[in-house]
């Protein structure tokens, strides 16, 4: 049974057992990250042998998206309820099962159903994560932990696209899905026997949140979406007018309750409303980045595919090497100084990019972005630790669904751009390509000048 409130919660577990749990956590992330970026890999090869068009697999991709999405939060809310590591493991159990379901999927429709499935599994991992990890490390080493966390996130993300293709040489899609099976099932028996328990919000769950949570955040992904898709202006404009007046109601309701599913009350903590400011700015630079340059690199470049992977290598590369040594320094000192650090050095970064020589150099090309890459995992340890240890513990879950919502949101807003510029300079022409994407890099270096800004006037506030 889980600890109740009142009950003091040990201060991180004992050293013996702190990695063993944070192994746990590591199988699981990773494996929640890696599915986004696997799938995309093998979408024509999946839409091919299902028989299914190129705007039908595309679902294969939206729809773990869209559920992750509109269930982080009531998960993160869940958590705090009914105990972390309760709705951590259930996540988990729920993700082996419908990973399993998408490898035997027999039709697209079956394997778009599995996948919104596996999307509440992932949302199950990913909403408490950054709680639970919160109680694995005492709070003079939480920054140690978070770094550690961010580490395997970043990982697991630049490695997708190279385990995908592996794992595609020697053997057909469904493989991609099925080896997290007993990867999932190492994790599930891990989790239940080292994860901590931890206190309980003692609120009531609030169906009617969740669902004024699923509408408001579902219709403001699919608007973004068709943006970038080219959808009708007025189709567009109306998701986005119902997701707003819904998004009110949700708002609303949440400041009359005790426990809110979207914690209102910890925005009014200056400190918890900037640090989540800053990832939406921050993450939607880096995936502005990540997008378009791909294109600039094939068209402008002349680059394979290949290439262009090895080319990008040395922002996540930078990011996985900062990430820890930030994390201890996030224990030391301000971490409001650190993230804007290194937001300042991620938008120089992006300025010097901007700017590198074309024919492309590599060199020129790999050390700006490690430039980049640096700056980002010095940013976005301290982050994270700011935004989770900034809320009680008993609202630990609250915190961490925050966390990976403003994440999504960073990132969803930051692609729907993309696609919105290269829609707009039209043409697959070498000029409107390397516009589209001028344009691109200087909007990420925007974002995160902006991150900057709202990151250091952190430290202003804790002073205060």
């Amino acid at each position: 049974m889980a600890t109740a409130p009142h009950v003091p919660i040990p201060d991180g577990l004992p050293p013996a057992t702190r990695w063993i749990a944070m192994l746990a956590v590591a199988i699981s992330i990773a494996m929640s990250v890696l599915v986004g970026s696997v799938a995309n890999v093998a979408l024509p090869t999946i839409a091919r042998d299902l028989a299914a068009t190129p705007a039908e697999s595309i679902w294969v991709v939206n729809a773990y998206q869209l559920a992750v999405t509109v269930t982080l939060l009531p998960f993160a809310s869940l958590g705090d309820i009914y105990g972390h590591r309760r709705v951590y493991c259930w996540g988990l159990g729920l993700y082996i099962l419908s990973s399993l379901a998408c490898a035997l999927a027999p039709n697209m429709p079956l394997l778009v159903a599995a996948r919104v499935v596996q999307g509440f599994g992932g949302a199950g991992i990913m909403g408490v994560n950054g709680a639970i990890v919160r109680f694995i490390f005492p709070r003079a080493q939480l920054g140690r932990g978070i770094g550690f966390n961010g580490l395997v996130v970043s990982a697991s993300s630049a490695a997708g696209p190279s385990v995908a293709a592996a794992v595609m040489a020697v053997t057909s899609w469904p493989w991609l899905f099925l080896i997290q099976v007993p990867l999932g099932i190492i994790a599930l028996a891990l989790s239940l026997r080292f994860l901590p328990r931890t206190p309980l919000a003692g609120a009531p769950f609030d169906p009617l949140s969740a669902l004024l949570n699923a509408i408001t955040f579902g219709l403001f992904i699919t608007a973004l979406d068709g943006v970038g898709r080219g959808q009708s202006p007025l189709m567009i404009a109306a998701e986005f007018l119902v997701s707003v007046a819904v998004g009110y109601v949700f708002v609303r309701r949440q400041l009359g309750l005790k426990a809110p599913m979207l914690p209102v009350d910890l925005f009014a903590n200056p400190v918890f409303a900037l640090s989540s400011a800053t990832a939406v700015c921050a993450h939607a630079a880096q995936i502005i980045a990540m997008v378009s340059l791909p294109f600039f690199f094939q068209y402008i470049g002349g680059l394979s595919p290949i290439e262009i992977g090895v080319l990008i290598t040395p922002w996540p590369a930078a990011l996985v090497i900062m990430a820890p040594i930030s994390g201890r320094l996030a224990d030391r000192y301000d971490t409001g100084l650190l993230g804007g650090f290194g937001l300042a050095v991620m938008a120089t970064g992006l300025v010097l990019v901007l700017f590198m020589p074309v024919p492309i150099d590599r060199w020129e090309v790999a050390w700006r972005l490690a430039v980049c890459g640096l700056g980002f995992g010095c940013f976005q340890t301290p982050n994270n630790r700011l935004l989770i240890g900034s809320a009680p513990p008993h609202r630990a879950g609250a915190g961490s669904g925050i966390l990976s919502t403003s994440r999504l949101l960073g990132q969803t807003t930051g692609s729907a751009l993309v696609a919105l510029v290269f829609g707009l300079t039209h043409g697959a022409g070498t000029e409107t390509i390397a516009l589209g994407t001028k344009i691109s890099i200087g909007m990420a270096a925007g974002f995160a000048a902006t991150a900057m800004v709202l990151s250091s006037l952190r430290t202003g506030w804790r002073r205060g």
